[in-house]
């Protein structure tokens, strides 16, 4: 009907018939093809949609079986009522698992004194009833965070035994001593890729980084050559405030101990706070 219109109006313009037909013919043409284009646009967007929809769908329907409800974790399931040699006991399982290879990464948040968060994946490297160590460079954003607010949290996560242990605390510098050693402990070729990186800043591009390491490589060529550490490479010494001890379930009732030291003058209700070694205390949280 809108062709047909347009046709009619621009005939009665045009002078000469054949003229008149080939205007008509033209518009109508056009008409047509721009109905085609409106359905296709169409037919994209909502393909678009569709898609956006199934994806979105996929992720929510996204489920893995964790454990049984004949599989639970309970007080009487610790292997120990210090929250160090329970984490012992779990972390040995973890590094035991054939499906896990690194059982020491740790997910370690830190924020800035004005409560900026950030996280990355470091490795854990030692622990003890003092804490739990890992070495970085001194120059990175985390050890920045570190410097102005040393409260941070790191966690665990072991997915096949679908267990995590979240701990939360108070970083601290580890001795130059301490951070020599286990830096002389590493792989020569690890020494001087830290020695060639400062780490966190703004680069150019990979080679430069690759050029500024094969420098290294040739200027310590000789293996009896000692590798220093850098100034800006060292350890800090995460001191544990609480420990959380997480066990999934199926029905997502999931099972969570907390250990955290009891504070000189807290009172406590003994139906749901009970208590542990060495100054510690275990509450069970609701999943």
């Amino acid at each position: 009907m809108f062709s047909f219109l347009i046709s009619t109006t621009t005939c009665s313009i045009a002078s000469d018939s054949r003229a008149c037909i080939t205007v008509s013919l033209v518009v109508t043409l056009a008409f047509v093809l721009f109905q085609k284009l409106l359905l296709r646009l169409s037919s994209v967007s909502s393909r678009h949609s569709s898609s956006t929809a199934t994806s979105m769908a996929d992720v929510a329907g996204m489920r893995s079986p964790y454990r049984s409800t004949s599989d639970t974790f309970d007080l009487d399931d610790l292997a120990s009522r210090d929250p160090f040699k329970q984490f012992d006991n779990w972390f040995n399982l973890a590094r035991s698992h054939p499906q896990i290879e690194e059982a020491n990464a740790m997910a370690l948040a830190t924020a800035t004194k004005s409560g900026i968060p950030s996280v990355r994946m470091v490795l854990m490297k030692g622990y003890d009833p003092s804490g739990f160590q890992f070495f970085t460079n001194h120059s990175s954003r985390k050890a920045s965070e570190m410097s102005e607010n040393p409260n941070c949290s790191i966690m665990f996560y072991w997915e096949p035994l679908k267990r995590s242990v979240r701990i939360e605390g108070k970083v601290e510098r580890l001795s130059e001593e301490d951070s020599a050693t286990y830096f002389h402990s590493r792989p020569r070729t690890s020494r001087l890729g830290s020695m060639s990186s400062d780490q966190s800043t703004v680069v150019e591009s990979r080679q430069c980084l690759k050029d500024k390491y094969d420098a290294l490589i040739q200027e310590y060529e000789d293996e009896n050559k000692i590798v220093p550490k850098p100034e800006f490479w060292g350890g800090y010494l995460v001191k544990p405030s609480s420990f959380e001890f997480w066990q999934g379930q199926t029905n997502r009732l999931h099972d969570r101990l907390k250990f955290h030291i009891l504070q000189d003058g807290e009172t406590v209700d003994p139906k749901f706070t009970h208590q542990a070694e060495d100054g510690w205390v275990i509450e069970r949280l609701s999943p």
